[in-house]
């Protein structure tokens, strides 16, 4: 939502879908979908429904295992069809939603 102007996106309109998405994988505790706006020209987000501010207050457990076998599935995937991928995470001043999030993506750069 090019409009948006709150500070997670995921817990305001993702995960309560409250836009349409194209989900590449969902359970109880991880939704991962196509970038609602790309940078490349493949680019998925990975993110826990349970609000997690960053990579650095995520706790060990079931959700951080969960979290980081979906993120390895959709990598390998994007591997699969692109031949590579990036997986990267931003934190503090470089993480415009403040709700943890991967992007996995290949591709050329779209912007």
């Amino acid at each position: 939502m090019a409009d948006y102007m709150g500070t997670d996106f995921y817990c305001d309109i993702a995960i309560p879908r409250r836009r349409d998405l194209v989900v590449a994988h969902e359970d109880d505790s991880v939704l991962a979908f196509e970038h609602t706006r790309p940078f490349w020209q493949i680019h998925v987000v990975v993110v826990p429904k349970q609000h997690v501010s960053s990579l650095l207050e995520l706790e060990p457990g079931d959700l951080a295992t969960n979290l980081l076998l979906v993120v390895q599935a959709v990598a390998a995937d994007i591997v699969g069809r692109a031949g590579s991928a990036s997986v990267a995470t931003n934190l503090g001043d470089y993480q415009d939603s403040k709700h943890l999030h991967f992007h996995v993506h290949a591709g050329p750069q779209l912007r």
